[in-house]
């Protein structure tokens, strides 16, 4: 104990005496408590008399300092306790609560919110993009094969447009190759090894593929080895690889999606405690003080309406365009980048047929099968969106249908032509610029894909964007106007708690 206590326990050491009144003998009268007077008329009685008063006045004072003592030593909990039990200690710790809870529910709002923000804003620079590189990883490569066979199949010095679509496919591949390697350091050990796999194979691929070359101006046959090789190469560890890559990215899209449909309902929830608390605590002052009306909460209640209604507003229009970006970019995104994928498979199984001649049945099956796989994933696309949505992608979608089946009339030709004997006639069909021929159906299905790709994805992205905007200030509003009712509400109890003093 300090101050007073220390004070006391020394009064207690030294005892009462300075209470007796030490004068000589007959002097007068005796001091032997407060008020009391000790008169007598003999010497020697007077002494003990004095000594028997002085004794239980010490006795008395003792027990009032001890008792002082205790009350000052208490415990600061049980001080607290004491102070709790009356009413101006209920109003501040009402106050305290109020005021903890304005900040905590702003601070949650904000946190929860920009968590959001960052999120839509990280699918739209880094994610989406991403992604995008990988699609364009895998179709290039697939172009690049296509385009070597049918270079190959021609004869001699190949067309001058299969030689640049080869070399322009191969650039465009390694570039979306680096693009796609993006953000490695934290992907599984599946996404490293296939980009290693990659970035290994392919400089291994494009040798190959001039090997072939080489020998196949020289008249080599063995021109024709080189170019199985680099074909077997492509379809069964470079593709594979880039394929596993373009699902893993495409499938980080979705994650904005699945986690930001749903509306915050934490942040709801807490809005609407904080909301309770304070309307509560306005009624309990009205019925305890006779006052109707308290500024300093209703100010505080106001804030807290606005933004909840902000929060509710904000968060409802970016998960509806969340959903939007869903059902209008990122799920026909994904059909049509099947689609586009099928069609080079497709377009590598009909040129490789031309050059593998004892494997021809396969390849036919493989080309029919991804045919009737683009037919039905292009035709899904139309009946799962309406006329009214996105009419721009709709029309790419319907001209590409209309490629594919004149694709299809012109492989049966070429077919038709090989089954005969009519190799030139079949190579002409398969490579050649004819209005009719496989390669420009090929080509056209293929522009039609990339430009409905391009509508989906700048819708998706639009979609996003639009999600971020609406409540990317959302957070900030709710902070602010948490604090302001956290002072609000402390302005308000203040004058409450002083009318006690």
């Amino acid at each position: 104990m300090t101050g007073d206590a220390a004070s006391l326990r020394s009064r207690l050491i030294r005892g009462p005496s300075e209470s007796v009144d030490n004068r000589p003998e007959g002097s007068g009268p005796t001091a032997t408590g407060p008020g009391r007077l000790l008169r007598t008329r003999r010497g020697g009685r007077r002494t003990e008399r004095r000594g028997s008063l002085t004794s239980r006045g010490a006795r008395a004072e003792r027990r009032e300092l001890m008792a002082l003592a205790r009350d000052q030593a208490r415990s600061p909990l049980a001080t607290i306790r004491q102070l709790l039990g009356t009413s101006p200690g209920k109003l501040f710790l009402i106050a305290v609560i109020l005021v903890i809870g304005a900040i905590a529910t702003g601070w949650y709002a904000s946190t929860s919110l920009d968590n959001r923000t960052a999120a839509l804003a990280q699918t739209i620079s880094d994610t989406e993009p991403i992604a995008e590189s990988s699609q364009v990883l895998y179709s290039d490569l697939s172009i690049a094969d296509a385009s070597a066979n049918a270079a190959f199949i021609s004869g001699g010095l190949e067309p001058a447009a299969l030689r640049s679509r080869y070399s322009a496919a191969i650039a465009t591949a390694s570039q979306a190759l680096i693009q796609a390697a993006s953000g490695t350091a934290e992907e599984n050990t599946t996404v490293r090894d296939d980009l290693n796999s990659l970035a290994e194979q392919l400089p291994v691929y494009t040798g190959l593929i001039e090997s072939a070359r080489t020998n196949n101006r020289l008249g080599n046959p063995v021109g024709s080895a080189y170019l199985g090789e680099a074909s077997n190469l492509m379809q069964t560890t470079i593709l594979p690889a880039a394929q596993r890559l373009y699902t893993a990215r495409s499938t980080a899209i979705s994650d904005p999606q699945n986690r930001f449909t749903d509306p915050p309902w934490g942040v709801y929830a807490a809005l609407a405690v904080l909301l309770v608390a304070l309307i509560a605590t306005h009624q309990y002052l009205a019925r305890r003080t006779r006052r109707r009306l308290n500024l300093g909460l209703l100010l505080a209640i106001g804030f807290t309406v606005v933004a909840a209604m902000w929060v509710l507003v904000g968060s409802l229009l970016s998960v509806s365009s969340t959903n939007s970006a869903e059902t209008r970019g990122a799920q026909p995104l994904r059909d049509l980048t099947t689609a586009r994928i099928l069609t080079q498979q497709a377009r590598s199984a009909e040129t490789l047929a031309l050059v593998r001649r004892g494997d021809e049945a396969t390849l036919q099956n493989q080309f029919v099968s991804a045919n009737g796989r683009i037919a039905a994933t292009l035709n899904s696309y139309l009946a799962d969106t309406d006329d009214d949505d996105d009419t721009d992608a709709r029309e790419s979608v319907q001209r590409a249908l209309a490629a594919l089946s004149t694709w299809q009339t012109a492989h049966a030709a070429t077919i038709e032509r090989s089954n005969a004997g009519d190799f030139d006639g079949a190579t002409a069909m398969a490579v050649g610029n004819t209005a009719d021929g496989a390669a420009q159906a090929y080509m056209t299905l293929d522009r039609a894909l990339i430009d409905g790709i391009t509508r989906t994805r700048t819708a998706f992205r639009d979609d996003i964007n639009t999600a971020r905007v609406v409540i990317g200030y959302v957070g900030s509003g709710a902070l602010v106007l948490g604090l302001l009712a956290a002072a609000t509400s402390a302005l308000g109890m203040t004058p409450r708690i002083r009318e006690y003093r």
